[in-house]
């Protein structure tokens, strides 16, 4: 690697690093998502949360967003939800005499979908087509996106009245599915610290995150994954482990090719993350879970035994040799 390429990844991992601190200001305790979160934007991709409510879901869309110098908007998914709702409709401006487009929430660097799950499939597919392509059709008319889209969905893994599952072609759009757990018992405690010092409880006031990136800055870091080495033996093991989902007994179906794209891709942002031009074992080993997890159908007999896919995959990872 030349010096001057080795300068600009110094300076990325730098800036990466800048970047997860100023976000711990005000999401304590969740180190994991955020490091996730990260990687999903690195890779282009898009991530669906799943926990139970009161995790800081929300606010770490938000708070990212600040820290980017993105757009947000918000999404709350209901049952009667039209794909119009989302994309915007075209209204006819009688001063003009000709029809404008009214954007929808869908027009943003960083969008929200919270809860996902509740919408109907006619509005799940309107976003399933921005999420993969995007763009939006509107009135058979396409419309770009921002460069940057990036789709945070959240669903709760408890409540599931008044739910529509997710289809697998869209599970399979997510790049990976974070789980958002609580927090451990002394940031929660650093969380009350803060609040009973008068930090509003689930909002961020103006000027508490520091601004440290444009969507410029976000599009050079997305290319410079491209810069990150990834040794034969490391991609043949990434291979390896997805083919392995799709040849055990108890998965009925396993990943596609999406997901070996998508464990490459994330395990090279991870170790970008972590400050490395080079990818190990363990960056793959740690993305294993949130990429491949939701794109893996157990068989019935599983499903009846009560097994679970980390257990699945943990046992597939247990016969394959880690490269050294």
């Amino acid at each position: 690697m030349s010096d001057e390429l080795a300068a600009q990844l110094s300076t990325v991992t730098q800036k990466l690093g800048q970047l997860k601190e100023e976000l711990k200001k005000v999401i304590l305790g969740q180190d994991g998502v955020l490091e996730q979160m990260l990687i999903t934007l690195l890779c282009g991709g898009h991530a669906l949360l799943e926990g139970v409510p009161g995790t800081a879901k929300t606010l770490a869309v938000r708070a990212l967003a600040m820290t980017l110098s993105c757009q947000a908007k918000r999404i709350q998914f209901t049952p009667d939800l039209m794909p119009s709702d989302i994309l915007g409709t075209n209204v006819f401006n009688l001063a003009a005499n000709t029809f404008e487009l009214r954007k929808g929430p869908l027009f943003t660097d960083l969008l929200l979908a919270d809860e996902i799950n509740r919408a109907p499939a006619k509005t799940q597919s309107a976003l399933l087509e921005a999420m993969s392509e995007r763009h939006a059709t509107i009135d058979g008319v396409r419309h770009p996106l921002s460069p940057v889209f990036t789709v945070f969905a959240t669903q709760n893994p408890i409540e599931f009245e008044g739910t529509y599952p997710l289809p697998e072609a869209q599970q399979d759009r997510f790049l990976l599915k974070i789980k958002v757990n609580y927090p451990a018992e002394e940031s929660e405690r650093a969380i009350l610290e803060a609040v009973h010092r008068g930090a509003p409880p689930d909002r961020l006031d103006p000027g508490t995150l520091v601004p440290l990136f444009t969507v410029g800055d976000l599009q050079r870091l997305q290319a410079a994954l491209t810069r990150v080495r990834i040794e034969p033996g490391i991609l043949s093991y990434v291979l390896k482990i997805v083919r392995a989902t799709r040849e055990n007994e108890a998965i009925l179906v396993g990943a596609g090719p999406r997901g070996s794209i998508f464990l490459l891709t994330s395990s090279k942002a991870r170790a970008l993350l972590q400050g490395r031009d080079f990818v190990t074992p363990d960056d793959v080993l740690a993305m294993v879970g949130p990429v491949l997890g939701h794109r893996m159908t157990l068989s019935a007999e599983s499903e009846i035994e009560g097994a679970a896919a980390e257990d699945i995959m943990k046992s597939i990872l247990e016969k394959l040799e880690v490269p050294r």
